[in-house]
């Protein structure tokens, strides 16, 4: 089993009267996309804040493998955590490479390590043709692909990164995507934010739920979907509407017109019980399509409301 390269725990942060974080913890895993999801004003900025060392928490610890934390070696620690934050970070009026080469000083790189990295980051984010670009001539989504190879220009190996998708191109977007999908192949550990459940489905191989501050879910996709009555739907289109007596006893039914929904725990499982038991009710099945629960609905039957209210 993989060692874990992050463990937060307790971590607590209040403004005033106002919680924004209580007691959240979490793990992290090299070859790892953790997925924070939650509405806006949720806690997650704040969450990612205090483990990159610009938010002072009021309880609570992070570590890294070997047992690295910002109050044992802060500089240390923050030579192996890269930030892309929700607001883009950048010197507009100075050339995209000198922006990395910034970051990197800021590290204490090599000039010749420096130099080589700036190649390839800007390769990695598809910038090298834009180099000596000032980013004040970028798109938001170059800009936010440039912020992305500042943060990665020391070769951390835990990467935060908040909200990388606001504001962007569909075009600019997917490539972020295969970019984080990148740095997973490479071993590095990624936390991602975002409030967008298709999101988190992508690319998370495990998800932190948080809402008001606190965990209220945490697991693989297939955890949270087990905490559904249902996780997976048939929707079957009938011929002709048959009588309420003929449908009694299937569970998880909801009924329009002459069309039924039935949840299922697994389509491939489920879907020959489910038709052979309408048969013998003598209900005739004109269509069937299927579908699947999303993280929105694990949300919704968490806080009982929707992920965006």
């Amino acid at each position: 089993m993989k060692q874990d390269v992050l463990v937060a725990q307790g971590l607590r942060k209040a403004y005033g009267d106002r919680v924004a974080v209580h007691e959240v913890g979490l793990s992290l895993k090299a070859g790892e996309v953790l997925g924070l999801l939650g509405p806006n004003g949720a806690g997650k900025s704040t969450t990612v804040g205090m483990i990159c060392g610009l938010t002072v928490p009021d309880a609570g610890t992070v570590t890294l493998a070997g047992g690295l934390s910002l109050g044992n070696d802060e500089a240390g620690y923050k030579r192996r955590i890269g930030l892309v934050p929700q607001d883009i970070a950048l010197y507009e009026e100075l050339p995209a490479r000198m922006n990395i080469e910034l970051f990197g000083a800021l590290y204490g790189m090599a000039p010749e390590v420096l130099k080589r990295r700036a190649d390839e980051v800007l390769a990695m984010v598809g910038l090298s043709d834009r180099a000596a670009d000032k980013p004040a001539t970028f798109s938001g989504g170059m800009k936010r692909r440039l912020n992305i190879a500042c943060a990665l220009v020391h070769d951390p190996e835990v990467i935060l990164l908040d909200e990388p998708t606001a504001g962007v191109d569909p075009q600019s977007r997917n490539a972020i995507f295969d970019n984080l999908e990148t740095l997973k192949a490479a071993g590095k550990a990624l936390i991602y934010t975002t409030h967008y459940m298709e999101e988190a489905e992508r690319l998370a191989d495990r998800i932190v739920i948080v809402d008001h501050g606190r965990v209220v879910a945490s697991g693989t996709q297939a955890e949270l979907f087990a905490l559904l009555p249902a996780a997976q739907l048939l929707q079957l289109e009938l011929d002709g509407e048959p009588d309420d007596v003929a449908l009694q006893g299937l569970t998880g039914m909801k009924r329009v017109g002459q069309r039924l929904e039935i949840g299922v725990a697994d389509l491939a499982r489920d879907t020959g019980g489910v038709l052979a038991a309408l048969a013998q009710r003598g209900v005739k099945v004109r269509g069937l399509a299927t579908a699947r629960a999303t993280l929105e609905d694990v949300f919704l039957q968490l806080t009982g409301r929707a992920l965006r209210d």
